[in-house]
C-alpha cells in the first residue's frame, strides 16, 4: 500500500519474494513485538501477490482512464527559472504578464509557492523575465526545455489515481519529470529535450488505448 511500485512489481511477478522478505522481516517484528520466520513472510507475501489483479487486469482499470483523456500539446524551447519569494514577487509577476502580452503564441506561467517562484516561459522572454526579475535572487535555471500537456477530462477530480496512472507509465519507462504542473483540465509535464520524444510515446500510447 505504501509503494505503487512494489505493488505492481508484486503484480507481475518481477519482485524475488525471498529478498523482499529478508528486507520486510525487521520491520515486521518491530511492529508485532515478536519473532517473525522469513518463509513465513515469503507465504503471505505470496498470497498477497495471488490476490492482486493480474497486471492485464491493471491495464483494462488504467485503459479505461485513458478513454477519458484527449489530445497531446507540445512546446518546445523552454526555460525553467526559479526564484526566492520576496516583497516585490507580485510587481515582478504583473510586469511580465505586461511584458509578455503583446508576444502572441509565446508561453509563461508562473507558479508562486510558499518560499519559491517558478518561472516557464519560451526563449523569446527570457530577456523580459530576466529583466522584471533582475533584483531577485535565482535559485535556479534550466535551459532547453520541451513541455507537454494532456488534456484531461472535466470528471478527473472525481476519479481517485488517474495522475498516478499516467506517472506510473512514465517512470517505468525511466522518463525523468523536471517539473509538473495542472490545471482542472490539463496536466503538463516538463521534461528534457532528449527525454520528450519518449515521453509523447508513452503518452500516445495511453491516449489511443
Amino acid at each position: 500500500m505504501e509503494s505503487p511500485f512494489l505493488t505492481e512489481g508484486l503484480g507481475r511477478g518481477l519482485i524475488n519474494l525471498s529478498e523482499l522478505a529478508r528486507q520486510l522481516q525487521p520491520q515486521l517484528e518491530t511492529d508485532l513485538w515478536k519473532p517473525v520466520g522469513q518463509a513465513a513472510v515469503v507465504m503471505a507475501l505470496r498470497r498477497v501477490a495471488e490476490r492482486l489483479p493480474q497486471h492485464r487486469d491493471s491495464c483494462v482499470a488504467e485503459l479505461s482512464l485513458a478513454r477519458k483523456t484527449g489530445e497531446l500539446t507540445t512546446r518546445t524551447d523552454l526555460t525553467m527559472y526559479t526564484f526566492r519569494y520576496s516583497e516585490h514577487t507580485y510587481e515582478c509577476h504583473r510586469q511580465l504578464l505586461a511584458l509578455s502580452a503583446p508576444q502572441r503564441g509565446a508561453f509563461v506561467t508562473v507558479t508562486r509557492g510558499i518560499n519559491e517562484v517558478m518561472v516557464i516561459c519560451s526563449r523569446p522572454l527570457t530577456g523580459a523575465v530576466e529583466q522584471v526579475f533582475e533584483h531577485e535572487r535565482l535559485l535556479l535555471r534550466l535551459e532547453n526545455l520541451n513541455a507537454v500537456t494532456l488534456q484531461l477530462d472535466p470528471e478527473t477530480c472525481d476519479r481517485p489515481g488517474i495522475y498516478h496512472g499516467i506517472l506510473k507509465k512514465l517512470a517505468w519507462d525511466k522518463i525523468n519529470l523536471v517539473n509538473m504542473i495542472s490545471t482542472h483540465t490539463e496536466l503538463t509535464i516538463l521534461l528534457e529535450q532528449r527525454q520528450t520524444g519518449a515521453a509523447i510515446a508513452v503518452l500516445s500510447r495511453l491516449v489511443a488505448q
